[in-house]
Formats: C-alpha cells, structure tokens, sequence
C-alpha cells in the first residue's frame, strides 16, 4: 500500500511539526505500507527525516501565495497522485479535490466556534475563519476518513456538521523527547524575592483567544501585593492582539524587568524556556489539541490552566484552574501555586506522569493504522 500526504498548505508551526514529527517516529510497514509521498514546498520538505520508504515531492508552485497552492490541490494533486498512491492524507483539514479515498485531520476549533470567532470582529481573519468554517465542513461530510485530536474536537464539530458519513479516529498529538525533565525540587515561597522572582512561563501566540494582557493584569495585581513574580511571554505576535498587549504591558511593567514579552522563539529553542522556568500558565479559551500545554507538562512544571475548552481533559488533576477572561481569577490560581510547594510538587509529579501518553510514535503508529483501513470505498 501506498500512502500520499498533501503538506502543501503547511507554512509553519503545528502543521510542519506534526507531520515532521510524526514521520520521524514512524514505522509504516508494521501496518502495510510500503511508501509515503509527500508533497509540499520547501518549508517542510526541508525538514522532513530521512527514510528508506519516504518520498519527497517539491513543486515549486508550493512556495508561492494562498492562491497558488488552492489552485495546485484543487487542480494538480488528483491527478499526481492518480496511479501513485492509494489513499491520501491531507492533515490541513481542507480539499476540494477529486481523489479518492481521502482522509483529512480536523486542527483548529476556531472557525466551529462562533463566541470565540466573534473575538476577531469584522477583520480579514474573521472572514478567513469563517471560510475555514465552510470549506473544512464540506470536506469533513465528503471524506472517507477524518482525524481528530481529542473527544472534544470531535463533539464540536459534528455538532456544526452533523454525522459524518466517514470513518473517524481520535488520535492525539505527541510532545518531543526533547521537552521531558523529570519534575524538579520546589521551593518554597519564602526562597524568592524581588530579585529572585518565582519564574512563569506562558508560550503561545498573541491572538484574541489567548487572553495575555489579562495574565500581565494578574501578575500586576499579585506583585503590588508583594508576591514576587515575573512572567515571560513567548511566541509569535498578531497585529488585532498586540496593541491590547503592549496596553497591557506598558501600566504592569514599561521597563519590561519582570513582566515581559520576548517575540516568538524557535521551535528547538523553547527547550530551554520550558526548562528555565518554575511554573507555567496557559490562558487560551480556544484550542484543539494544546501542543503547548502538553509540552508544559512534560517538561515537569507545575500548570496555572484556563478550564475552557479541553484543556481539564487534557491536564486532568494535574494543574490548577481559572477563568481566562478574569484577571481576579487568574491571579488566585497564580498565588495559590505560588505559596504552596507541596501542591507544586503534586501537580508537577501528575502533569509529567499524564504526558508520558503522548508520544509521536503513538501518533505516527495510529495515524497509519487508520490509514490502511481507507484502502478501500466502503465507508462506515
């Protein structure tokens, strides 16, 4: 068997490390297949390991703009994979194209969840999501096959497609070895000091949803009652976000010492973020399946979460929780960590064990267990 996988439309972040990750770890003869192909441009291909089974296409028209590549899946792809393959992957959740059978992976709940949407107003990225609604729906009731990440995933959007005539699996993401260290020794509060702040660490992108400005507000609120903290925010910056954001962060701290935003960091370089830091916070009212926080959790630290979404399915009893959209509430998960080693040290200790799930090579093996079964048209 013959499995393709169209990269075309991953540029950057989840997409490429899913598919990067997923085919270093896997084994696809275990579940009868002899090849891969994927096709893609340079951002990913460049990146993909090297292996025996695996082929990689490069077509130039991949490294162009959103319109070259739609027209190149809607209008090349069938018919390159047309007596290459027997059945194709598209992990970017949209295709309009004639090829079957087809599997596709549902990744972000954005566009299936209109409250969260709203967050974008009238811009562009409303309309895209929007878009991204209608065409990721359409393909999802046409695909032989669809991917989710989690449960939840699941039960949001088919409550906004209705029942999928497809076959479906859930099948998580992993977390890089790289990111695991074992749950280190907690202090307690009275070892730090306004030189010697208790460290926190939020990784994500700054967007509408994922509700910075209201940590900067808690960590303000928590230091002018003495608690010393700092926080580094990570990642990449979208302009509807950044001005609430910089608003935010100029009242905390306008010299940036101990509340901060550093810009985004390489994907090899969060290691040493994770690391260095002794807790960490995720705000994000929104997500699929939080990569973020399952690398948190395997780097060991103890979780300040936002209970929206799936995130308590995803960190269990492993973290403290709050109202992402409460600065009051945030603030009291923060200060409850803070002063309590013992809890640190529980929930450190139960994050590091829950993540041990989750690994690539689950994914990878999953991913192609699912994919030998579309070989056929039956569907069910």
């Amino acid at each position: 068997m013959r499995v393709g996988i169209d990269a075309s439309n991953l540029r950057a972040g989840g997409g490429i490390t899913h598919v990067v990750e997923m085919l270093g770890a896997a084994d696809p003869a275990r579940h009868g297949v002899e090849r891969v192909l994927v096709w893609g441009g340079r951002a990913i291909l460049d990146r993909l390991p090297a292996r025996p089974w695996l082929e990689a296409i490069h077509d130039a028209r991949l490294d162009r703009g959103l319109a070259s590549r739609l027209w190149w899946q809607r209008s090349v792809l069938a018919k390159a994979a047309a007596g290459r393959v027997d059945v194709l992957f598209l992990p970017g959740g949209s295709y309009s194209g004639g090829f079957r059978p087809f599997v596709t992976m549902s990744r972000s709940l954005l566009p299936f969840q209109a409250a969260e949407r709203r967050r974008y107003g009238l811009s562009a990225m409303g309309l895209k999501m929007l878009l991204l609604r209608a065409g990721q729906a359409s393909t999802f009731r046409r695909a032989d096959g669809v991917i989710f990440l989690n449960a939840y995933a699941r039960d949001v959007v088919t409550t906004a497609t209705g029942p999928l005539a497809g076959r479906t699996a859930i099948v998580p993401h992993g977390v890089s070895e790289a990111f695991r260290l074992a749950p280190r020794r907690q202090r307690p509060a009275g070892d730090f000091a306004p030189e010697r702040p208790f460290r926190l660490l939020y990784v994500s992108n700054i967007e509408p949803y994922k509700h910075q400005w209201h940590v900067v507000d808690a960590v303000a609120r928590l230091r002018a009652c003495g608690v010393p903290l700092s926080v580094e925010l990570v990642g990449h910056s979208y302009p509807i976000a950044r001005p609430r954001l910089d608003a935010a962060l100029a009242a905390a701290d306008p010299h940036g010492r101990d509340i901060r935003y550093t810009g985004p960091a390489a994907y090899a370089d969060l290691v040493r973020h994770y690391h260095d830091a002794d807790a960490f916070v995720f705000a994000s009212s929104c997500e699929n399946m939080p990569n973020i926080l399952l690398e948190a959790m395997a780097a060991g630290l103890p979780i300040a979460c936002a209970e929206r979404g799936p995130m308590p399915g995803v960190l269990g009893d492993a973290g403290v929780y709050f109202d992402p959209e409460q600065p009051d509430s945030i603030a009291a998960a923060l200060e409850r960590l803070f002063g309590d080693p013992a809890l640190r040290a529980t929930l450190a200790a139960r994050a590091h064990a829950r993540a041990a799930a989750f690994s690539w090579t689950r994914c990878a093996d999953e991913t192609f267990a699912f994919l030998s079964g579309q070989r056929g048209p039956e569907r069910g």
